[in-house]
C-alpha cells in the first residue's frame, strides 16, 4: 500500500537541485569575466579602426587639397572623407568621448588635424582599455 501513495510524486530532491544552481553559477562565474573582456576589446578594436579611418581621411583631403606636412586641417574639411553616420563622422570624438585627434607632441586642438602626424590614442582611452589592449596593441597609434 505504501507504494500506490509514492507512485504519482515523482520530483527532485533538494541536493539535486543545489547542485545544479551550482553548476550553473560555476558556468557564469567562468563566462560573464569572458564576456566583458571580449567587449572591451572590441571598443579597442573600434578606436583602432577609427584612427586608422582618422589617418587616411586627412592624408586624402591633404592630397586632393595639395597640403603640405604640417599644415593643420579643421574636422569640417576632412570629415567628409569618414565613414557616413559613425560617431567619429557625427561627434568627432571616439567611442568614450574624448577628443579626436589627439597629438601628444603637437598641442593641435579639437576639431584640428595635422598633415603628415600621426594622431595618437587619448590617454584616458588607453587606460581604461590598457588591460585588454596593451601598448603594442595600438601601434603606431601610441607614444
Amino acid at each position: 500500500m505504501i507504494n500506490n501513495q509514492n507512485v504519482g510524486r515523482r520530483g527532485f530532491t533538494l541536493v539535486e537541485i543545489m547542485i545544479v544552481v551550482a553548476i550553473i553559477a560555476l558556468l557564469a562565474a567562468i563566462a560573464v569575466p569572458n564576456f566583458l573582456r571580449a567587449r572591451k576589446r572590441s571598443q579597442a578594436t573600434l578606436i583602432l579602426d577609427d584612427l586608422r579611418m582618422f589617418d587616411s581621411a586627412v592624408s586624402q583631403y591633404a592630397i586632393d587639397n595639395n597640403k603640405a606636412t604640417g599644415d593643420t586641417v579643421n574636422f569640417t574639411d576632412y570629415r567628409v572623407y569618414l565613414k557616413t553616420g559613425s560617431p567619429l563622422y557625427n561627434t568627432g570624438r571616439d567611442l568614450f568621448g574624448n577628443v579626436f585627434p589627439w597629438y601628444n607632441p603637437g598641442g593641435a586642438s579639437f576639431a584640428t588635424a595635422v598633415v603628415d602626424a600621426i594622431p595618437t590614442v587619448h590617454p584616458n582611452t588607453f587606460s581604461k582599455l590598457s588591460d585588454v589592449a596593451p601598448s603594442d596593441f595600438w601601434s603606431p597609434y601610441y607614444n
